[in-house]
């Protein structure tokens, strides 16, 4: 008789599957005396929210007498902030932690967490244990896990509508989060208290992730139909809230949405989620839980570049998908809603909250909060949180919005900003308000070029182009990535740039700021100095033969990526 075949698993699930809960060596390794950790443990360490990695710009740095210096390695630490809800007293830990343990920033995400950089392993465990002081967690910020849960971040109080989408982040990410206790062990424990002996091991049961958790990272996101701020497409799953008499009865499940690529690999590529089901609001829980359950036990272990949910959705189409999400549901799916995402806010400048109180939106370009300069973004939002105390929110745009502000506050608000060389909502661009990136160099390990450092001047170049044509009051969304991983989900905005090589991008068109379709190359290998020449006589294009209210990235989708490159005088690619 022949045994049945043993499905073949990759080098990481095999790690996964051995590590005793993610444990592995890194309690070991937090006490030897390397400045690095091993391969095994920088893997298992993103599961506890860091990432290994060393400063690029320093890579050929030399010591006196002539040789390299080596790497210089530090670990990134995310921080998981359900729907970007914080309070004074968390934000101003996380100002601290930077300045404590890390490089002296903070980075707000693109998925309304923090993140800090530079910290150095000896320092890993005292800065992740700061945070969990704060009442916040590294854990499921990164990893082969549900990760942090985004939500519309508007304060509005006038309707529930707004508190219950926090409500339902903060409840999804909670029950999807893994039951594992080394986590505990690792970073809130002292050294005695790390059960590290294979003898002392004793498992927990993990009910949804099972003993190896799921095949690949997977991220969630909750919108309105008319605010999709979050990008709920580009999700494993976007849920799209149906509101009926001001409140929210239930939501459209949407599932297979990702970002990542790997251009050297053909069977990659971009997806935008497909509509599942309507989920009545108290069975969201159940379904999502049913949905990573098809992931954890169909997705792809062998092939880590095919392992997301949006290749298993593929693969198996929508309607299978559908059947086996109602199998492990235990009943059917609702037909979705009639339903489409119809706009988006940034929520920047001044908004009334609905209960007299006020919200301020304060744009944080590519969501880099440090002093430099006159530019003393650090120090102004300290002293903001340290005087009012206001709860805050991270946006999906890498921004910070302040909440319950009473009114007769506002004018010193708004000199704070002034004196720390900040500006407001109203004195900036869209196109600079709609921009974002990715960190990529010197930090990051997968970055093949430049962004967040390029973006800045490179969204002066547009701007100043925009104004030359009297285009300047368009929105228009840029987003740039220092490679094709697409943190900053480049494959959706009215121009995507992702990083193919050094100093040169892949520049993508034909997306919209809504978030609701995938943007295609227009050109390749586009050296960055020459950026804003190729897309001036797209431009001068769009000024000319535009509909009423139609956006740059509908006006490039409507003409199609052949006329765009006739009329730009290129050779069809």
């Amino acid at each position: 008789m022949t045994s049945p075949e043993v499905p073949k698993r990759s080098k990481l699930e095999l790690l996964k599957d051995g590590s005793r809960q993610l444990r592995g060596t890194i309690a070991e390794e937090l006490t030897n005396d390397s400045d690095e950790f091993t391969g095994d443990s920088c893997q298992l360490l993103k599961h506890h929210g860091s990432y290994q990695q060393d400063n690029r710009d320093l890579r050929k740095a030399k010591n006196p007498d002539g040789t390299r210096k080596g790497k210089a390695f530090s670990c990134m630490i995310r921080t998981r902030v359900p729907g970007g809800k914080v309070t004074a007293e968390q934000f101003l830990a996380e100002l601290d932690l930077c300045d404590q343990y890390g490089d002296g920033t903070v980075r707000l995400t693109t998925r309304q967490g923090f993140q800090l950089h530079g910290v150095i392993k000896g320092n890993l465990k005292a800065a992740i244990k700061g945070i969990n002081d704060s009442k916040l967690t590294t854990l499921a910020a990164c990893g082969d896990v549900n990760r942090n849960v985004m939500a519309c971040p508007a304060p509005y109080k006038n309707n529930a509508i707004f508190d219950s989408m926090q409500d339902m982040a903060y409840a999804l990410a909670e029950h999807l989060k893994p039951k594992t206790t080394s986590y505990f062990d690792l970073w809130i424990t002292d050294e005695a208290g790390n059960k590290t002996n294979e003898a002392e091991f004793q498992p927990v049961e993990e009910p949804i992730y099972g003993k190896v958790y799921l095949p690949r990272k997977f991220k969630i996101g909750i919108a309105l139909p008319e605010d999709n701020c979050v990008d709920i497409y580009t999700q494993d799953i976007g849920l799209l809230a149906i509101v009926e008499n001001e409140e929210i009865i239930g939501y459209n499940f949407y599932v297979g949405g990702g970002m990542g690529v790997t251009p050297s690999n053909k069977k990659t590529y971009a997806a935008l989620a497909k509509p599942l089901s309507f989920v009545e609001k108290d069975q969201v829980l159940a379904v999502a839980e049913a949905v990573v359950k098809v992931q954890r036990d169909f997705g792809n272990r062998e092939d880590r570049k095919q392992a997301r949910m949006k290749y298993l959705v593929n693969n198996l189409g929508i309607e299978k998908f559908r059947e086996k999400v109602s199998e492990f549901l235990g009943g059917p799916l609702i037909a979705p809603r009639d339903i489409e995402v119809t706009g988006i806010d940034d929520h920047m400048g001044w908004h009334d909250q609905g209960d007299g109180k006020l919200f301020f939106g304060v744009n944080i370009e590519n969501g880099r909060i440090k002093d430099e300069g006159d530019l003393r973004i650090k120090t102004g939002l300290r002293k903001i949180l340290e005087t009012y105390q206001f709860d805050a929110r991270i946006t999906a745009k890498q921004s910070v919005i302040f909440c319950d502000i009473d009114p007769a506050d506002r004018e010193a608000i708004e000199q704070i900003l002034v004196d720390h060389g900040m500006k407001k909502a109203d004195e900036l661009t869209l196109i600079r308000r709609f921009s974002m990136s990715c960190p990529a160099l010197p930090m990051c390990g997968l970055s093949v070029t430049e962004s967040e450092r390029v973006l800045p001047d490179l969204i002066t170049e547009f701007e100043e182009e925009l104004a030359r044509q009297g285009l300047q009051e368009e929105r228009i969304s840029v987003n740039m990535t220092g490679c094709p991983n697409g943190c900053a989900r480049p494959y959706i905005p009215d121009v995507g740039l992702v990083g193919k090589a050094v100093g040169k991008y892949t520049l993508f068109l034909g997306g919209n700021s809504l978030g609701n379709r995938l943007a295609f190359i227009y050109d390749d290998m586009v050296p960055l100095g020459e950026i804003t020449s190729r897309l001036s006589p797209l431009l001068e294009y769009y000024k000319e033969e535009r509909q009423t209210d139609e956006s740059f990235g509908d006006f490039c989708h409507r003409k199609g990526k052949e006329t765009l490159q006739e009329k730009a005088g290129l050779t069809a690619k």
